[in-house]
């Protein structure tokens, strides 16, 4: 059974950082391209950031710069650092997993940015 669990969301104040973390079971992880999409409340899901196999990253437009994701294969755990967070960065951050034609989603870690 494939698990994908998100950690290191919170409460930040804007121009802070956090690291997420995402430890995945059940899938082959060096085969699989890995990433982070976001959702806002009253908003849809939309892509952060991911990570091919081979390691090559893409990010959103609104987080270049800001954010950083990577993958440690011998944990089988994906990360997204996240700094100079401003309030719009605000939602559910969810980790995601791409294997032989098949998605698989975490449960979502909460980051909510606000003074």
């Amino acid at each position: 059974q494939v698990q994908l669990v998100e950690s290191g969301g919170g409460l930040v104040q804007p121009g802070g950082s956090l690291r997420l973390s995402c430890a995945a079971s059940g899938i082959r992880f060096s085969f699989s391209t890995m990433g982070w999409f976001r959702q806002a409340p009253g908003k849809q899901r939309e892509v952060v950031a991911g990570i091919t196999e081979g390691g090559n990253t893409n990010y959103a437009d609104s987080v270049k710069g800001r954010f950083t994701i990577s993958r440690d294969n011998s944990k089988n755990t994906v990360y997204l650092q996240v700094n100079s967070l401003k309030p719009e960065d605000t939602a559910v951050y969810y980790c995601y997993a791409h294997f032989y034609g098949v998605d698989y989603w975490g449960q979502g870690t909460q980051v909510t940015v606000s003074s």
